[in-house]
């Protein structure tokens, strides 16, 4: 089987970043963060996966992509009364050329399979009930091993067919 990277670490490092090279506090946090409840899965400097396991509980706002991700993802845990502002998002016109999945299970038990975009099988995880996975490149293909059910999440407009090739 061909070798794929897998990192436990903090913020979930995918797409530009590996080509362009991590900025500073990316790296600082990284390095900051080693946490086997958060997996970044690439192959050489192929971003494939973010997996945030269902345990991940910590205090504060975390994100898990870097800013110049096209699908953001954060944690987020406040004490009660804490308090977030007033705001709305500004119109920003942004171009998104590969769409980004975020699946949430909400029950049950999945299989997940890894590929490249060569459509090089790399590895398979398996997500249980509150697992999150940001599906940030290659391909992949799912076996449900329960009865499953799950939240996707992903850039729109959708296109249909045009979204995606088969293999």
């Amino acid at each position: 089987m061909p070798r794929v990277r897998s990192q436990r670490s903090g913020p979930g490092v995918c797409e530009a970043d590996y080509r362009q090279g991590l900025s500073r506090k990316s790296k600082e946090i990284m390095i900051a963060m080693n946490d086997k409840r958060i997996e970044t899965i690439t192959r050489g400097l192929e971003p494939i996966a973010l997996i945030i396991r269902a345990e991940y509980d910590e205090p504060g706002i975390q994100f898990f992509t870097p800013g110049n991700f096209s699908q953001q993802v954060a944690y987020m845990k406040h004490p009660q009364g804490h308090k977030i502002g007033e705001h709305i998002h500004n119109l920003v016109i942004r171009q998104v050329l590969y769409t980004q999945e975020v699946l949430l299970i909400r029950s049950g038990k999945v299989k997940v399979n890894l590929y490249t975009s060569d459509k090089e099988f790399i590895g398979s995880r398996i997500l249980e009930k509150g697992d999150l996975i940001l599906l940030c490149g290659g391909g992949h293909s799912f076996e449900m091993l329960e009865e499953t059910s799950m939240i996707e999440i992903k850039q729109g407009p959708y296109t249909g067919e045009n979204d995606k090739t088969r293999f």
